[in-house]
């Protein structure tokens, strides 16, 4: 039976080192997502109007960074690994042990756009508009990291696309990290532009990417592996689908309170007096 499913090579998760300094496959798709995401972002500036130059994007990508970072971290060890904190304060600074969580790392890229947008006297919803077009993108590629490491796999099953980790006891499982490079990576990319494309009202775009993204990893934590020592929580819900719930809401309420917005204008165009 488990020569009809796909067996994952072993793939060192060191590309190559140079003494003590060692070049990772995930770190790699960091660089590849951050280059993306500065080339996406000067095209978008470089347009005529745009009201943005490379230096802003520069400085707005540099913060974007931090915010994942440490954001990321800070993220994963409260909602994933709590417990060990409490033990152990240091834990939260051994980053070479693992542990990076997305959605803390939208908190801490949502907090990196409010200090840019006062210092830069940007509307905080344009901002966000600007920014989430370059995410998906890279989340593609940390994706795509996830599945040359062979971590976190998904469910077993029986499906004939199915893969053998040999780190998961070589149980056919879902490969759901592809099924999130697809999900929340090209497909929400895609939704994205699109979208943009249609002039919606100031957050709406940040607002879909919201609902887009907690929407998909929503549905596919269905096929993911809970984390081991987490499992479900409760109304069999892992923690990464409760964390989805405020994005999806959120995301709803942004879009909706943009729509109604756009409709009172319309309802209410300001009236200039003439003059004689």
């Amino acid at each position: 039976m488990s020569d009809s499913y796909f067996l994952f090579p072993q793939i060192d998760p060191v590309i190559f080192s140079i003494g003590p300094v060692a070049v990772r496959w995930y770190g790699l798709m960091y660089v590849i997502a951050f280059l993306l995401a500065n080339w996406l972002a000067n095209r978008q500036a470089d347009k005529p109007g745009s009201g943005w130059t490379r230096d802003q994007v520069s400085d707005l990508l540099f913060l974007g960074f931090l915010g994942v970072i440490v954001g990321g971290r800070v993220g994963y060890v409260l909602f994933y690994s709590f417990n060990n904190f409490i033990a152990d304060p240091l834990y939260l600074f051994r980053t070479w042990e693992g542990g990076m969580s997305f959605h803390g790392g939208v908190l801490g890229v949502m907090a990196a756009m409010a200090w840019f947008a006062w210092r830069n006297k940007k509307s905080y919803l344009a901002l966000g508009d600007f920014v989430v077009p370059l995410l998906p993108l890279g989340l593609a590629f940390g994706r795509l990291g996830n599945f040359i490491n062979g971590e976190l796999w998904g469910r077993t099953t029986d499906v004939p696309w199915a893969v053998l980790f040999p780190n998961a006891g070589m149980l056919p499982r879902h490969p759901s990290q592809l099924y999130e490079l697809l999900g929340e990576g090209i497909i929400l990319f895609i939704l994205l532009q699109w979208y943009k494309g249609k002039n919606p009202p100031a957050g709406n775009v940040a607002g879909l990417f919201l609902l887009g993204y907690g929407t998909a990893r929503f549905i596919i934590e269905f096929f993911r592996e809970p984390d081991a020592h987490l499992g479900l929580l409760s109304l069999g819900m892992s923690m990464g689908q409760w964390l989805c719930v405020p994005m999806i809401v959120a995301g709803v309420g942004l879009m909706s309170w943009g729509y109604i917005r756009q409709n009172k204008s319309r309802k209410n165009p300001v009236q200039k007096e003439s003059k004689a």
